[in-house]
């Protein structure tokens, strides 16, 4: 059975960041209720095409109903689905939740257990609070950006919306921690971070840098910025990562490499002349890793227990045999576009492993049904589509 299969979450998020957090629930069994505003699905609430990749990845494993949380009566439908509900997840501008009247302290009076968790850009309280926040703007606010690229680029932003999925992620770490707690004490509690805040949490060794010693790191490139060598080098054929920064892994590389003269050289000699003489190094290195293609070098590295890899497409990274066995790619079934793969858990519970449960829901797709469960009549349910309440 799922670890989580007693918990009931209502998500009222939006974007990314908080749907990142209920996707952890929902993917470990959760009962998901996810709200959406009556009216039309043109954007599919901000990440893109309700049947596109995007949305089917965020959102599935979810019902979903259509609220109005303006009107008294979608207000009132909210708080009887909150009454016994575990866990309330919202990532709205902090002033918004109570200009709606679902902030936390509205929701505690009617369930005291409730464990209600919120993401914002910058923190509920501060000088920043009332500030729009989105992913960039947290890379570059978070010092991110500043480390990222190659030395003297500029700015460069990461890949992927690398704020948002650890925002998401520490939220739902932290809404285990306070239901975990709810078992001992009975009460539920107000659980919140911040774009920011994760995103300088994911920094790291490099805040940490400058924490303890006063160092700001610079942008390394495809260099690791301390541990040396340990980065992007080219070959015959283009160009492979390799990580060899101990020094008893370095005179392992060198051997395997061919490269034995530089074992002989004071400025490689440990770990701190390494770090100290590291671009000569790089181009040392480079001149050997030149001479084979990028497979023969990872067979050879691989051999030698030497750290190393190919630098893969997309395409290519799902096509690897290693990651077609890890099965991190799932299938569930969606009902215009028949079975589609999406990204799974990348934890393995041995004993209850992560199912998909369905697609992400039409907008309002359960809202009968989920009115039906709380006790409104079909003629009841019917006034209220009518009004668009619902």
């Amino acid at each position: 059975m799922p670890p989580l299969r007693d918990l009931s979450v209502i998500d009222l998020t939006v974007a990314r960041a908080g749907p990142v957090a209920v996707r952890q629930l929902g993917d470990w069994g959760a009962s998901v209720t996810r709200i959406e505003p009556p009216g039309s699905d043109e954007d599919a609430m901000g990440v893109g095409a309700r049947h596109g990749p995007d949305f089917q990845n965020l959102h599935r494993n979810k019902r979903c109903l259509t609220i109005d949380l303006k009107q008294p009566e979608g207000l009132e439908i909210f708080f009887r689905l909150a009454k016994d509900a575990d866990v309330v997840v919202e990532n709205f501008r902090p002033g918004v939740k109570h200009r709606l009247g679902v902030d936390y302290e509205s929701v505690r009076e009617r369930n005291p257990r409730i464990v209600y968790g919120s993401i914002s850009g910058f923190g509920q309280d501060g000088p920043y609070r009332d500030r729009a926040g989105v992913d960039q703007i947290a890379q570059g606010m978070g010092g991110l950006m500043s480390i990222t690229g190659l030395p003297g680029q500029g700015p460069v932003r990461v890949g992927v919306p690398i704020a948002d999925l650890s925002a998401g992620l520490f939220l739902a770490i932290g809404i285990l921690l306070a239901l975990r707690e709810r078992d001992r004490s009975g009460e539920g509690q107000w659980v919140h971070t911040s774009l920011l805040e994760a995103q300088i949490a994911m920094l790291d060794f490099q805040a940490t840098r400058w924490l303890m010693d006063g160092e700001v790191p610079p942008q390394a490139g495809n260099h690791h910025p301390t541990g040396i060598p340990m980065g992007v080098y080219p070959t015959a054929d283009g160009h492979i990562n390799l990580a060899a920064p101990s020094n008893r892994m370095f005179r392992k590389f060198c051997r395997a490499l061919g490269a034995e003269p530089l074992l002989e050289q004071d400025q490689y000699a440990d770990a701190q002349s390494r770090y100290r003489n590291q671009e000569e190094l790089h181009e040392e290195i480079a001149s050997y890793t030149r001479k084979r293609k990028s497979a023969e070098w990872i067979e050879i590295l691989n051999r030698e227990g030497i750290p190393c890899g190919p630098i893969l497409r997309i395409d290519e990274t799902f096509a690897d045999p290693q990651v077609r066995h890890l099965g991190i790619a799932k299938q569930v079934d969606h009902p215009d576009r028949g079975t589609i793969e999406i990204v799974g858990q990348p934890m393995h519970l041995e004993r209850t492993p992560q199912r998909m449960r369905n697609a992400a829901p039409d907008r309002g797709q359960q809202t009968d049904s989920v009115l039906a469960e709380l006790g409104y009549a079909p003629e009841v349910i019917s006034e209220l589509r009518r009004r668009r309440v619902v």
